[in-house]
């Protein structure tokens, strides 16, 4: 799996102290030095204690937020994210790989994910963008968001593919999971979701329908949702829905320089740089860049620009923003 990570440097700064008369001391910076393969270890594991120690437990799912100090002014303590869960998933492969918890550990977390998926809130076979985690009843995104969310099920999906993947040859159990995991994904109606057209929409509620009325377009974090309709073996849509739909019948080629570096793609919303950095990484985490081509674009060279592109936006700094620099970007 390609990752493109991005490195803070982490400063660890000490506190004065007050002499015996109270005068005031300071006590000047000191910054910590640690070599990068132990410094990503270090964002590695605490990154994945994120969706371990910060789960919500009656799901096993990954919170919207998490606060430390357990004070959610807004009451969403049990409020998890299908997205985030899908993100989750994968750290947690990530987690028994480099055995930060065992195998064992993993599987019945995975197995308490799974079970909810099967149980909580769907529509069509794809799931809200949030639910209440104790009951699996789907949390409205807005008021016509209380329904399906096909962005946010396909990254939930691209992870439990991941998870699929690495279980489907193992013990007894983990055959087990792998096979509901492919029930599930065999169960997402990606077709359904053309709406008679041919494109695909973000999302349908059974209150509202297709009110919120938002075909999906690119060039933007959505690429994953079309490669998984296109793949999938029981809903599969044609080709015409990625050329029409997301490519916007090749509309979506629009060759241009953004600070010194090649971009191919129209960008939704005509961002003057590219786009926020996650864009390309979302989609990536389960579908790799490297050698994917069409006839838009070289899409290993368009996430490899549009990242250069935030790393010269940040050392240029034209904001002056603090901090901002070569050292802490992204």
């Amino acid at each position: 799996m390609f990752k493109s990570i991005s490195i803070a440097t982490m400063i660890f700064l000490f506190c004065a102290c007050l002499s015996q008369n109270k005068k005031k001391e300071t006590a000047s910076a000191n910054p910590r030095v640690i070599p990068d393969s132990a410094l990503l270890d270090l964002v590695q594991q605490q990154t994945i204690k994120y969706f371990i120690e910060g789960a919500e437990p009656v799901s096993g799912m990954s919170r919207e937020r998490f606060h430390t100090d357990d004070d959610y002014p807004e009451h969403d303590k049990n409020i998890i994210t299908s997205g985030g869960s899908g993100f989750g998933v994968m750290g947690l492969i990530v987690a028994m790989e480099r055995k930060f918890i065992t195998r064992e550990e993993g599987l019945q977390r995975l197995e308490k994910i799974a079970h909810f998926l099967e149980t909580a809130d769907r529509f069509h076979g794809a799931w809200p963008h949030w639910w209440n985690g104790e009951t699996g009843k789907v949390k409205p995104f807005s008021k016509k968001d209380n329904g399906a969310d096909l962005v946010e099920t396909s990254y939930m999906m691209q992870g439990l593919l991941c998870v699929r993947q690495y279980f489907e040859n193992g013990n007894d159990k983990e055959k087990a999971l792998a096979q509901r995991i492919n029930n599930l994904w065999k169960e997402v109606e990606f077709d359904w979701f053309r709406n008679g057209k041919n494109v695909l929409y973000w999302h349908w509620s059974p209150d509202y329908e297709w009110q919120m009325n938002f075909p999906v377009r690119g060039y933007n974090e959505c690429l994953i949702m079309y490669v998984l309709a296109a793949s999938s073996p029981t809903h599969a849509v044609p080709a015409e829905v990625y050329h029409e739909g997301w490519a916007e019948s090749g509309k979506i080629k629009f060759p241009h320089l953004a600070l010194g570096y090649q971009l191919e793609l129209h960008y939704q919303g005509n961002p003057p740089n590219g786009a926020p950095l996650f864009w390309s990484q979302y989609s990536y985490l389960g579908l790799d860049p490297r050698g994917l081509k069409d006839q838009y674009t070289d899409y290993w060279k368009e996430n490899t620009n549009q990242t250069l592109i935030n790393y010269t936006w940040c050392v240029n700094n034209p904001k002056k923003y603090k901090g901002y620099g070569k050292n802490n970007w992204g």
